[in-house]
C-alpha cells in the first residue's frame, strides 16, 4: 500500500488558519484503504473539503488513476472519494467472472457510502462508469445530492450504432485491418504470456489509429501509449465488454438499456461530453431530454477526455453545478 502523502506548502514567517486537527487548512490528507463491500476487498482514496463526491471510473477495467492529477482541484471545494470498482486497480480480483456485473457494483458503491458515514452523496461516472451512476441513481436516487454523467451512454444498443459510425469514418485501410484481425479471432496469438489480451497490433490499430481521434482533440495526451493502455483487469473487460473487439458490445453490458427509465431520476442532474466523444453527444442530448431539468454542457474541442482536452472548463463546470 502507498504510503499516505501530504501536500505542504510552508513559507517562513506566514502563519495559516488551522482546523480542529491542528493541521494548516491548505493541506490536503489523502485516507485510502479497503472497505469489504457485500465480500469483496473494494480500494478507494478520499481527500479534500466540502461534501462528498464519489467518482465512478470507466473502463470497465480501468482504475481511478486516469482521474490524476485532473480532477485533483475538485477537492478544494468537495470531499473526493475514488474508488477501483471491483476486479480494477487495486481492489479485490474475483475468480468467478459472472460476478462482475453493473448491478453488483452499484451494491459496492452503496456499501462504500455506507462504510465511510457519507450521508447524502454527489456522484460522478464517467464513461462505463457513467453507465454504473445511472443504475446507482435508478436505484439509490434517495441518497444522491447530485448526479453528474460525463461522456457515457444510456443504451449500448445505441452505443453500438456508434461504433459502427465510427469504422465507417475509418480509411479503408485501417477498417480492413481491423476487420481482418477481428475475424480472426482477438485472443489467443502470440507467446504464452501474450494469450489472455488483444494483440499489440490490434491495441495500436483500435485505440490508437481509430479511437485516438475520438479521445483527445484540444491537448492529445503526449504519453498516450495504446499498448500500455492494455494494463487492465481482461477478464472483467471481456465479461463486460466482450471478446469480439472495441467496436461492439456484446459481453454483460448488452444488458444497459436505461432509456426508458430515466424519467424517474428527479435530483439535479449535469450532463458532459466533448463535441468529438467516444460516446457521441447524441447519447448525451437524449439523456439530457430525458432527464426533466437536467443541464446538458458540451465541452468544445474535446473527446472523451474532456478534463484532459478542457481541464479548466471542466472543473468550473462542475464546481458550478454543485455549488451554486
Amino acid at each position: 500500500m502507498r504510503k499516505i502523502l501530504y501536500v505542504l506548502l510552508f513559507i517562513p514567517l506566514i502563519a495559516f488558519s488551522q482546523d480542529k486537527s491542528g493541521m494548516s487548512n491548505n493541506v490536503y490528507q489523502i485516507k485510502q484503504g479497503f472497505i469489504d463491500a457485500n465480500g469483496v476487498m473494494i480500494y478507494y482514496e478520499e481527500f479534500g473539503k466540502g461534501e462528498p463526491l464519489l467518482i465512478l471510473h470507466g473502463g470497465p477495467g480501468a482504475s481511478h488513476d486516469y482521474f490524476l492529477p485532473y480532477l485533483v482541484p475538485l477537492a478544494k471545494h468537495n470531499k473526493l472519494i475514488f474508488i477501483d470498482e471491483r476486479g480494477s486497480g487495486q481492489s479485490e480480483k474475483l475468480q468467478d467472472v459472472s460476478k462482475y456485473t453493473v448491478e453488483n457494483m452499484v451494491e459496492d458503491a452503496e456499501a462504500v457510502r455506507e462504510a465511510l458515514h457519507l450521508g447524502k452523496i454527489n456522484l460522478l461516472g464517467h464513461s462505463c462508469g457513467g453507465v454504473l451512476a445511472q443504475a446507482y441513481a435508478l436505484k439509490y436516487q434517495k441518497n444522491l445530492l447530485h448526479l453528474i454523467l460525463c461522456s457515457t451512454f444510456p443504451s449500448t444498443s445505441q452505443m453500438n450504432k456508434v461504433f459502427v459510425k465510427m469504422k465507417e469514418n475509418m480509411t479503408p485501410e485501417l477498417r480492413d485491418k481491423i476487420d481482418k484481425m477481428e475475424k480472426e479471432g482477438l485472443y489467443n496469438h502470440g507467446a504464452a504470456y501474450e494469450k489472455n489480451r488483444y494483440t499489440d497490433d490490434y491495441m495500436v490499430a483500435a485505440w490508437g489509429e481509430g479511437y485516438f481521434p475520438y479521445l483527445y482533440q484540444n491537448r492529445p495526451d503526449p504519453n498516450y501509449d495504446p499498448v500500455a493502455n492494455g494494463v487492465m483487469s481482461w477478464d472483467l473487460y471481456r465479461e463486460m465488454w466482450g471478446s469480439d473487439g472495441e467496436f461492439i458490445i456484446d459481453g454483460n453490458l448488452k444488458s444497459v438499456e436505461y432509456v426508458d427509465k430515466l424519467h424517474t431520476i428527479k435530483v439535479p442532474t449535469l450532463i458532459t461530453c466533448g463535441d468529438h466523444d467516444e460516446c457521441d453527444s447524441s447519447l448525451s442530448k437524449e439523456m439530457h431530454e430525458k432527464i426533466a431539468g437536467s443541464k446538458l454542457v458540451i465541452f468544445p474541442k474535446s473527446g472523451h477526455m474532456t478534463f484532459v482536452d478542457q481541464p479548466d472548463m471542466f472543473i468550473k463546470t462542475i464546481n458550478d453545478f454543485l455549488h451554486k
